[in-house]
């Protein structure tokens, strides 16, 4: 068994720990919370799993790591603090964890990301001998494994687009939603997450996966954007209400040029209540959620993925693929070399030892 620890309870932690529980090679070793009111709580409670797991969750993260733990489920945000979210890896790799985690955009593709964030990382594995291997929870099987594999079944590739169909109404993360992503701002305020230069930052990283995957040479990486404002104020469940005449939709892409022309595209279409910018893409049966690969070409196929979880929210079933895919990769980076790795590096492999368990 390999002792895991998950750093974080948030929308990727609870499912974080709901994942590593139903491993038949993992052990949950400790719970990392930055909440004090959190602190002494059971894990299953945190996860929502019923049950109680006897692991108490702890905010000591130094005697956490003191221990040693042989992997660590890095699942805080990094979105607002990218420079702590890489102190915290570095140091649970130091400490010689394998680190799974995708809260480091620029390491999606670490072969291509700055030296600002390559090279902490490097230093901490040659210290410490530990590993890190990055995903996206938007998911990043939906940028890179998926697609490739799914392109493989054509004959002629003109074209790939990856789709992410999301409504945040749902997500427990309101900072995020409200201020990064801009739900709810006036259609004047500038939000982080699309700001010029800022999606080729956390997604021209699959572009350049992609490419390198496909044999092709990226002339360019472009972006485009489109925001909708709420025609009547909605109310989300988990944040309250969102004004009428405020941001409620966002729909932009991240371009990988080839040849002059747009050929690898990975676009998000997010609202924050389904009446929203009825005439974008939607889930096929009108649900909150979806992930859409489509290989232009001969044959054109198209393959939409929708996965439920905490009652049957889309939502959160999002987070729990793009979770399985990390903590999936877990026992096979134990046994691997130290090292950083990627999406083209780490199989996705069958879950062996899981049909059946709860």
């Amino acid at each position: 068994m390999i002792p895991t620890v998950v750093w974080g309870t948030g929308n990727v932690g609870r499912a974080a720990i709901r994942a590593v529980e139903a491993h038949p090679a993992l052990e949950l070793a400790a719970v990392l919370v930055h909440d004090p009111a959190k602190a002494g709580r059971d894990a299953g409670e945190l996860a929502g799993l019923g049950r109680r797991l006897g692991v108490a969750a702890t905010d000591d993260i130094a005697a956490v790591l003191a221990a040693r733990p042989r992997a660590v489920v890095y699942a805080a945000s990094g979105d607002l603090r990218p420079d702590g979210a890489l102190a915290d890896v570095s140091r649970a790799i130091r400490a010689g964890a394998v680190v799974v985690t995708p809260s480091l955009y620029p390491l999606y593709d670490q072969r291509g990301a700055p030296p600002e964030f390559r090279d902490p990382v490097l230093a901490a594995v040659a210290e410490g001998g530990g590993s890190l291997f990055a995903s996206g929870v938007d998911p990043g099987w939906g940028n890179d494994v998926l697609p490739l594999l799914v392109s493989g079944l054509g004959t002629v590739v003109d074209a790939v687009r990856c789709q992410e169909i999301f409504d945040y109404s749902t997500y427990e993360q309101e900072e995020s939603v409200r201020y990064l992503v801009g739900m709810g701002q006036p259609m004047d305020y500038e939000p982080l997450m699309l700001a010029p230069s800022v999606p080729t930052m956390v997604w021209g990283g699959q572009i350049r996966l992609m490419a390198r995957a496909l044999g092709a040479e990226l002339d360019d990486i472009q972006e485009t954007l489109d925001r909708r404002a709420l025609d009547s104020t909605v109310v989300a469940r988990t944040m309250g209400a969102f004004e009428a005449g405020t941001q409620g939709a966002v729909r932009f892409e991240v371009r990988g040029i080839v040849g002059g022309e747009p050929r690898l595209v990975i676009e998000h279409v997010t609202r924050i209540h389904a009446s929203c910018a009825p005439d974008w893409p939607s889930p096929p049966d009108g649900g909150d959620g979806a992930h859409r690969v489509i290989i232009e070409g001969r044959p054109r196929i198209e393959v939409t993925v929708e996965a439920t979880d905490e009652d049957e929210n889309r939502s959160a079933g999002g987070n729990a693929t793009a979770v399985g895919r990390l903590v999936g990769a877990v026992d096979w980076l134990a046994h691997a070399d130290p090292g950083l790795y990627d999406a083209l590096d780490v199989p996705l492999r069958p879950a062996v030892g899981r049909l059946g368990r709860t």
